[in-house]
């Protein structure tokens, strides 16, 4: 049977990369290749690379996320739209607590979140709220979680929360968009073969680079799985240890057959005397 190698041509080229926007090129990919592994690695970069994103919040004063707090101009619904919007990095798989207090007149923004050793605040100019009133104080605790893709309030595990703490859906996450464009090109004499050019566009938490490595990391494990390998891998275990205890088995029965073929000659010699 004849086979073809369809991956001896195949080269990953780095066009350029930023801290959060990176453009790839893996050409020489066989004919439709190019959208079969654009597609896969698009699905993955958006939904199942790990995040943190703020999952609950704790406003001063504040009872329920339909409340407004007097002297800020945007409502409790607002401030959690635009807390959505903060970007971390976790040093710890452990949920952390984050605080927020600002007071007087001003724009309060992402700068103003206390982080600590296990976590760092990547959008720093993020606005989160406007305290209109010189006497004003906002105050919150911030709740945030490592997690992948998307996560609504409503798919979590239900349970009874204090007065006050409001649930966020969670945007985890670290990649922001992905585009893919292919192209043709040729490959020596053929010339109907593929280059993919990848657009990556991160939050900051994670670059370009890297997540293109783990979202291939990702199906890479998959396909393995799928291919088999692990399956054939037991097979042959479980076929060696078939043989082993068979091998055994068969020694321990030759031993008992020469025990009894000793013992047959003590036996005739005692008739004859």
């Amino acid at each position: 049977m004849n086979t073809f190698d369809v991956t001896n041509s195949v080269k990953l080229n780095t066009i350029s990369e930023t801290d959060t926007v990176g453009e790839f090129e893996i050409e020489g990919l066989y004919r439709g290749f190019s959208l079969t592994i654009g597609n896969a690695l698009r699905r993955v970069l958006l939904s199942s690379l790990p995040g943190a994103a703020i999952t609950r919040v704790k406003i001063k004063g504040v009872g329920h996320e339909f409340s407004t707090i007097s002297g800020v101009l945007e409502d409790v619904v607002e401030i959690t739209l635009n807390l959505k919007k903060v970007r971390f990095r976790m040093h710890t798989d452990e949920p952390q607590v984050l605080t927020l207090k600002v007071k007087g007149e001003r724009e309060v923004t992402s700068n103003d979140i206390k982080g600590n050793a296990q976590i760092d605040v990547i959008s720093k100019d993020s606005k989160i709220a406007t305290i209109t009133d010189k006497g004003v104080e906002l105050e919150m605790e911030l709740t945030v979680e490592k997690g992948l893709g998307y996560e609504a309030v409503d798919s979590r595990k239900a349970e009874k929360l204090p007065v006050g703490i409001i649930d966020i859906d969670a945007v985890f996450s670290p990649v922001i968009n992905v585009n893919f464009i292919t192209e043709s090109m040729r490959v020596g004499d053929q010339t109907d073969y593929n280059r993919s050019k990848i657009i990556i566009e991160t939050d900051g938490s994670i670059s370009p680079s890297m997540a293109l490595k783990s979202a291939s990391t990702i199906l890479q494990e998959l396909f393995e799985i799928v291919s088999g390998v692990e399956g054939v891998e037991h097979a042959e275990k479980e076929k060696k240890k078939k043989t082993t205890k068979k091998t055994a088995s068969e020694k321990k029965e030759g031993k008992k057959e020469g025990k009894e073929g000793e013992e047959e000659p003590a036996e005739e010699e005692s008739k004859e005397s």
